[in-house]
């Protein structure tokens, strides 16, 4: 997955598209291009639903992933993972299936 033209213009970053993003290794300011990018490898490759691990910490990476999820017309829903799925420090998202 390639960086988009995000503030490290350049810098190709591979990460794994199994349906789990783990954010703890990324710059809050790269998640606008990371998040729709993986999403769109997911789709690609029929992976309908994902969890986006964000942490728990005072909740800004959370509200910053659920805006930029609000926004994306092929996520059909989002919800706080349960305690078995990393409770408030994840997000699973369903995303249309089309």
């Amino acid at each position: 997955m390639a960086d988009r033209g995000g503030p490290d213009n350049g810098r190709t970053v591979q990460v794994p598209i199994d349906g789990t993003l783990d954010l703890h290794n990324f710059s809050p300011r790269d998640l606008k291009y990371l998040i729709p990018d993986y999403l769109e490898e997911c789709r690609r490759l029929k992976i309908y639903r994902v969890r986006i691990i964000h942490g728990k910490g005072i909740g800004n990476l959370r509200r910053t992933v659920h805006a930029i999820l609000g926004r994306l017309p092929e996520v059909e829903s989002y919800r706080l993972a349960g305690e078995s799925g990393g409770g408030w420090g994840a997000t699973l998202v369903t995303l249309r299936n089309e």
